[in-house]
């Protein structure tokens, strides 16, 4: 089925079924604004919110939670400037069954109701908007979230989670769907000037960075045109130390293979090491082939500079009660420039080396490797040099028709842009020896010569490589230059019409189409770089990483502090060689357009104490992905465009019954999918016939899909005050996970299959995700308050086609929130503590299951309005330096270990 066959099948849908003998006369209510009124369709949650303090914000997202139809959550606008946080992410972690991860130190990933990120979606004004990444990120840069550090909370009026959908909200989301409220001008006073000036610190990076926001809205007396302007500036300075460990291999590395690469025994059965001499402590060979061990331990610096200028504007036109217009656009402009370093071990680079391991609980936990002849550990310095621009424009208009019946619609654009332009990476190598050991809580790293001599760090070994001018060299390749662009951009339209019915139960009919057309692509380039000599890094002018870097991090050893370069070191290290351009890399380059067509219909209903919505979403999916293919290790490509198309029905039934005036009950089911990755439906596919290796995506991905129910119960037993408890459940018929499988594949050259690990995303079948959330928050006494919550949840996991068993990510079983706040006289106080434990990441290098350990969090604010229009305000963020901690399977064989530093900020308030 085409597109456009798809659209006319959605758009001859809505006219049928929006007779217009169903719109009665009867009175609308005229909504608070265009983009409201096409955001709001469902559940209608409130208008313009003023708030001031603490306790009113709070009383105002009770309220608009509990006027709604749907199971959903609010942060109001003093909520989300004055939680101490620094991006809409952070506060939105306060919600029930909402998680934030930490590994940059900054939250930039939501996790809903126990759900990968990338399965949550954010609309701001009722759109979409474009999402790239900085490169470098260990996240997907091609998934379908957003990036949440990039929006300032300045320009949020209201943020709401939608735990339980209705059929106005676009799908994608299994776990939930965050609407983003910007202010626009006719809800604001006339000439309001509302700003921020600040600063904050970061007592790992030791940097002081500057902040500033400022806003100004104007509206006509006779409030029917108003302008609004934003603008906000925001720097911060990262400094991560960390610990990473390379997934883990087995001993069998260490112990000789015959040609089949089957272990050898001697006359006593028993496996024979590559190195005769080997001493093994705590077991035999039979027991050093099964133990696990570090493919390898780095230490890592990361330093990154993440510079934010956005702007904002909303004009607002509204000549009479029954027709408004509202063009709004947005621009975000990040740069992330950042600087990597690490100091590396690598036990396989050499295993003949190895001289002495220890085992324990199925771990090589200590091992000594003797000085070599070739390379055994190796310098990275990789200076990314990126930019992310975010651009949205959406114009949007109300049309009061009749008494009865309103028309919506909005459309617009939506571009991003993103990756490393360039990137310099630097590599030189070590022979020198070294011994390691570690367990679940610290790390020891001993290098024969520290380094910290300069001189043990260089490029010994020639390769022979044809320059540009056609002679061929035997040269010492010291890294290379490569360029990565990201392009993400989508063009929507949408038409919505609401009707209401003269009828004692059935209250309004709501149908709607929408179209869009979605583009990704990254395209990556490289080159090599090469010196006609040996290379030292003594040749180089060097310093050392700063003393105590590694400290909380229980590490001992030389390797926590090493030589290495700036990073206009690197980059003139590099451009005073011989430069070879690789061209394209096709291997990691690709496009994917999707386009969406869907229609929806909702009945709005009600009497007495019971309300609710029901209907249906019709989707129809095409995709179309370009990539290229190599079957001959990369020596040629073969451009290949795979087509991909799919109709989905999804029903959803909302029903709230007020109890009594205090008591609400609510329940909700609807059917949900959300859409993989853009690089996963990309099927690149590149092999190595020298190790028996390929990787891929794959192009016949179906979906995630998933009935989701709520259940909620309210108790909002006093003003301002709430105990509720939340039931939900996710029966998820189909997801995707990474995953090595071994398949049969001929080499190059060769005649016979050989058995080569292939990771590709696949599909599973048949996981559930069951969770309750407890939440309570009450004014106290004397100007005291709490807030907090408790969430739940656990997993059964699905199967893969092979009924393999296969975990779902990020999913934590517990996730608690304490915040206890006082606010009297102008004096604001409030304490955050956070809490999420252990949750499955995802499978990392050499297949190995990562998780990340329980991480919590405290922080704190204070303010004070010294005025009417002025308040002062100081905040600090992890206040406990709390360590992010990953391990493989098991807390005694750690994958990483890292460091953010303290943030203190304050700032300056005003509004006039």
């Amino acid at each position: 089925m085409s597109f456009f066959r798809a659209a006319l099948l959605a758009s001859t849908f809505a006219t049928i079924v929006s007779s217009p003998a169903i719109a009665q006369d009867a009175q609308a209510t005229a909504p608070n604004s265009a983009a409201a009124d096409s955001a709001d369709k469902g559940s209608d949650p409130g208008q313009a919110i003023v708030v001031s303090g603490i306790r009113a914000s709070l009383k105002n997202a009770i309220d608009v939670k509990r006027s709604a139809i749907a199971v959903m959550d609010v942060i109001t606008a003093e909520g989300v400037g004055k939680f101490p946080d620094r991006n809409v992410a952070e506060s939105l972690s306060h919600i029930p069954g909402v998680s934030v991860d930490h590994q940059f130190g900054i939250g930039e990933r939501v996790s809903i109701q126990g759900t990968d990120p990338a399965l949550n979606r954010i609309l701001i004004d009722g759109h979409s908007i474009a999402s790239a990444d900085w490169g470098g990120n260990p996240g997907d840069v091609t998934g379908r979230t957003f990036n949440y550090s990039l929006l300032a909370p300045e320009v949020i009026s209201r943020v709401e989670v939608y735990k339980s959908p209705e059929p106005w909200i676009d799908e994608g989301a299994l776990g939930g769907t965050v609407l983003v409220r910007t202010r626009k001008p006719l809800d604001m006073k006339a000439n309001s000037l509302n700003g921020s000036i600040g600063v904050n610190y970061n007592d790992r990076s030791k940097i002081a960075n500057p902040r500033g926001s400022l806003l100004y809205s104007w509206k006509n007396k006779d409030e029917t045109f108003g302008i609004m302007v934003a603008g906000t500036y925001d720097k911060d300075s990262l400094a991560r130390a960390g610990i990473e460990y390379f997934g883990y291999s087995t001993g069998k590395d260490f112990l000789q293979k015959d040609a089949n690469g089957d272990l050898l025994t001697d006359g006593n059965g028993n496996y024979v090491p590559k190195n005769s001499a080997l001493a093994i402590n705590g077991g035999t060979t039979q027991d050093l082939a099964n133990a696990r061990y570090p493919a390898g331990i780095n230490h890592a610096y990361f330093k990154q500079t993440r510079q934010r200028i956005g702007g904002q504007f909303a004009v607002q036109y509204a000549p009479t009660s029954d027709f408004e217009l509202i063009a709004t656009g947005m621009h975000i402009q990040g740069t992330y420039n950042n600087f990597s370093q690490s100091e590396f071990i690598y036990p396989n680079y050499n295993p003949g080396n190895i001289s002495a391991v220890t085992l324990s609980n199925g771990l090589i936990s200590s091992a000594t490797m003797a000085n070599g002849t070739s390379t055994q550990a190796e310098l990275d310095m990789n200076y990314r040099k990126t930019k992310v621009t975010n651009d949205s424009y959406n114009l949007a208009g109300t049309w009061h028709v009749s008494d009865r019946f309103t028309l919506s619609g909005n459309g617009g654009w939506s571009k991003a842009t993103g990756g490393t332009n360039p990137e310099y990476l630097m590599s030189l190598y070590s022979n020198g020896g070294y011994t390691f050991d570690y367990t679940g809580t610290s790390t020891s790293v001993n290098y024969n010569t520290a380094p910290t001599d300069a001189s043990q760090w260089g490029r010994f070994s020639t390769s022979s490589q044809k320059l540009p001018d056609g002679t061929t060299i035997n040269g010492y390749q010291i890294g290379g230059i490569a360029h990565s662009r990201q392009k993400d951009e989508e063009f929507y339209a949408q038409l919505d019409g609401k009707w209401e019915v003269s009828d004692a139960f059935f209250k309004d009919v709501r149908m709607g189409i929408k179209a869009s057309t979605h583009q990704n692509a990254l395209t990556v380039t490289g080159s090599k770089v090469f010196y006609t000599n040996p290379i030292s890094l003594t040749d180089f002018t060097t310093h050392l990483t700063p003393g105590g870097l590694f400290n909380g991090l229980n590490d001992n050893g030389n390797a926590n502090q090493f030589a290495t370069l700036t990073e206009q070191g690197v980059v003139d290290a590099l451009n005073n060689g011989l430069y070879v351009d690789t061209g394209i890399d096709k291997g990691s380059t690709f496009s994917v357009r999707e386009k969406v067509a869907n229609a929806y219909v909702q009945l709005d209903f009600g009497s007495g104490p019971i309300h609710g919505s029901g209907g249906y979403r019709m989707v129809y999916t095409s995709d179309r992905s370009n990539y290229f293919n190599s079957t001959d290790n990369g020596s040629t490509y073969t451009p290949i465009v795979s087509n991909k198309d799919y109709l989905k029905f999804l029903p959803s039934l909302n029903v709230s019954w007020d109890i009594s005036d205090n008591f609400k009950l609510r329940g909700a089911v609807a059917e949900v999918i959300a859409r993989p990755r853009y690089a996963q439906l990309a099927g690149a596919f590149s092999r190595n016939d020298t190790n028996f290796t390929a990787a891929g995506g794959n192009p016949d991905l179906n979906p995630y899909q998933s009935t989701n129910y709520e259940l909620s119960a309210e108790w909002y037993f006093r003003p301002g005050s709430l105990l509720s408890v939340e039931y939900f459940r996710r029966q998820i018929s189909s997801y995707i996970v990474t995953k090595t499988v071994s398949q049969m594949l001929t080499p190059l050259g060769g005649t016979t299959p050989v058995e080569y690990q292939v990771t590709l995303p696949v599909n599973a079948t048949n996981a559930t995700v069951n969770g309750v959330s407890v939440g309570f928050q009450t004014p106290i006494w004397g100007g005291f308050g709490i807030l907090t919550n408790y969430t739940y949840a656990d997993a059964k996991s699905g199967v893969d086609s092979d009924g393999n068993v296969v975990n779902l990510p990020y999913l934590s079983k517990h996730t608690v929130n304490v915040i206890p706040y006082f606010e009297k006289d102008g004096f604001q106080a409030r304490i955050s503590w956070n809490w999420r434990s252990d949750y499955f990441t995802g499978i990392g290098r050499l297949n190995s299951v990562d998780k990340t350990a329980g991480y919590h969090q405290l922080d704190a604010s204070i303010g004070y309005k010294i005025t009417e229009n002025l308040t002062v305000q100081a905040n600090a963020q992890n206040l406990l330096d709390s360590t992010y901690y990953s391990y493989s399977g098991t807390k005694n064989a750690p994958t990483a270990f890292y460091k953010n530093g303290r943030v203190f900020a304050a700032t300056l308030q005003f509004a006039y």
